[in-house]
């Protein structure tokens, strides 16, 4: 992909990782280079540091920040704006509802990513990015909001809370689940990018131990291995999953890459001054030896309480600050990069492999294309069988009778097409004879089938899918349905319906005649099932094979890579 002149976004822009990105960006020229990040005054050093770097250069380089995990509106809270939603309880619901329930277009557009990636945040003049080089660390992100604190204070309240405690801190971890707010995530970095045409996305992942197994000495506690550890390396490989069917489909950006650092990316600056954990200071306290107290006493040993006495001092020291990592002393330090430990690499390695990737060089280390090379695909003796087993079970059903649909594969619209043209098969049997009726005369025709066969008519209504009659009012229902919505989950009757059956069935058989009129070299997908021969005189129709090619060209289901 060519950069120069292009619009280019950096998420987590203002770490050690992002701002190396960045300085490897610009030496292509971008007309635009966005650096985003959390907190405001990264994003505005940052992008001051590129600024005073590359004072000739003519690339705009915007600094924009807010939670990309958040509502555009509650950016104004700044660098505490989660907190202040979850205070909140009606926004702390709304959270909740924005990770929980069909991505719609309101959530969509009130997401920050989204309006980061598709340039209608303030500030980006509606410049959708050209590309999209992710150096958040998601996964910490996600896995460090800590569901088993959250889950155990939640059980401390079983016994004596009142029911506004119990709603907050249930609400409070409800919030706080790994794996739905990773996927609405995911949904809306692909959706933002789709819609502002990006041609490329690069994501910076992690490991989540940087490379050591299950028995790494760095933990969160006592507790080897820590389970928050261990959470942050699920999400860590959920999201490069996540990544790899984002790179199968087919309208998503062309270029799909993840770079996975597996050591301590190196450091931002050596110094000496006040110490700060998660943006805070450190308190220092003393407990002379006359105020000792008892490890008799078990409330002595308590995690946290009124112990010791603040000296009004805050903690200095010298320091190697490892950016999101911390800062660490030279003995931490030497400690976690020795040789046989998580080591080191630094963060101008891991960018000029990801920005290498995104322009069209081959470094070796896209974890997408090592899935892609690593995975077992569809098989040719897998293609052979399916034959064979579509033999076998056509001997059968001619023994016992067609089973149609189960609704166990799913979704109800798959089993609304089986049965729409199963019942199209059993009335009609040909594309001719159904291109030969009005819709309105197909309508009644296959109303009456479905009055007449009760078998047929127990079988569709058991499995969740109604029918709804030619006259668009009447609705055949079991106790249960799996779709309120006729597209979607109904065996549709009506003649609107027919209609649109018929221009399916003129669509597929110009397709499956132009497998035979056309070029007969190997450059068309041929399918020769005993379905998709279209005799004119003997185009039994395949409900399987048919539905198949709706998921493929209509629905746009076509796997991207085979």
């Amino acid at each position: 992909m060519n950069i120069e002149g292009r619009n280019l976004l950096v998420l987590g822009g203002a770490g050690m990782v992002g701002v190396a990105v960045c300085r490897r960006l610009m030496r292509h020229r971008p007309a635009n280079l966005v650096v985003a990040a959390r907190r405001e005054a990264k994003a505005r050093g940052a992008a001051d540091q590129l600024t005073a770097e590359f004072s000739k250069s003519d690339t705009r380089i915007v600094p924009i920040w807010g939670d990309v995990f958040l509502r555009a509106e509650w950016r104004d809270a700044g660098d505490n704006a989660r907190a202040m939603v979850l205070a909140d309880p009606d926004k702390r619901r709304r959270l909740i509802r924005d990770m929980l329930d069909p991505l719609d277009d309101e959530i969509r557009s009130s997401s920050f990513l989204y309006q980061l990636i598709t340039g209608t945040a303030p500030g980006l003049d509606d410049v959708g990015a050209d590309a999209v080089i992710d150096c958040m660390n998601t996964a910490t992100a996600v896995s460090y909001q800590n569901i088993y604190d959250s889950a155990s204070r939640l059980a401390e309240l079983a016994a004596s809370s009142s029911d506004d405690e119990w709603r907050e801190q249930a609400e409070g971890l409800i919030a706080s689940l790994y794996v739905p707010q990773l996927v609405r995530h995911v949904q809306i970095l692909y959706d933002a990018m789709r819609s502002a045409g990006t041609e490329g996305y690069v994501k910076v992942g992690t490991s989540g131990t940087g490379g050591l197994g299950f028995n790494i000495p760095f933990t969160h506690g006592e507790e080897k291995p820590s389970r928050l550890l261990l959470s942050k390396s699920a999400m860590a490989g959920a999201q490069s999953l996540l990544t790899f069917i984002m790179a199968r489909t087919p309208d998503g950006p062309a270029i799909v890459k993840e770079i996975k650092p597996t050591a301590l990316i190196g450091w931002r600056a050596i110094g000496y001054g006040p110490i700060r954990r998660r943006g805070r200071d450190i308190d220092l306290y003393d407990c002379p030896p006359e105020a000792a107290v008892s490890v008799k006493d078990e409330a002595n040993l308590i995690a946290e309480g009124e112990f010791g006495s603040d000296c009004g001092e805050k903690l200095h020291g010298v320091y190697i600050d490892t950016g999101e990592n911390g800062l660490y002393t030279a003995a931490e330090f030497a400690a976690i990069t020795a040789p046989g430990l998580m080591q080191i690499v630094t963060p101008e390695e891991v960018a000029e492999s990801a920005v290498r990737e995104l322009v069209g060089g081959n470094t070796g280390r896209d974890v997408i294309a090592a899935l892609d090379a690593a995975v077992t695909g569809p098989s040719f003796r897998g293609g052979h069988l399916r034959q064979a087993a579509l033999t076998r079970l056509a001997q059968l059903e001619a023994e016992h009778g067609e089973a149609v649909a189960f609704e166990i594969l799913g979704p109800p619209r798959l089993s609304k097409l089986l049965y729409e043209a199963h019942l199209l098969k059993l009335a009609m049997e040909t594309s001719d004879a159904i291109l030969a009726q009005t819709p309105a005369a197909m309508a009644n025709i296959l109303e009456s089938r479905v009055r007449d066969d009760e078998t047929l008519r127990r079988r569709i209504l058991s499995i969740g899918i109604p029918i709804l009659l030619a006259d668009g009012v009447s609705l055949l229902r079991g106790p249960k349905i799996k779709s309120s919505d006729q597209y979607y989950g109904w065996v549709d009757l009506t003649p609107q319906n027919m209609k649109v059956w018929q221009d399916r069935i003129r669509a597929i058989r110009a397709s499956a005649e132009a497998d035979f009129t056309a070029d007969s070299s190997s450059s068309r997908d041929r399918s020769l099932a005993p379905g998709r021969e279209w005799d004119r005189q003997k185009d039994i129709l395949d409900p399987g094979e048919i539905a198949g090619w709706l998921l493929d060209r209509e629905e746009g289901g076509r796997r991207e890579k085979d």
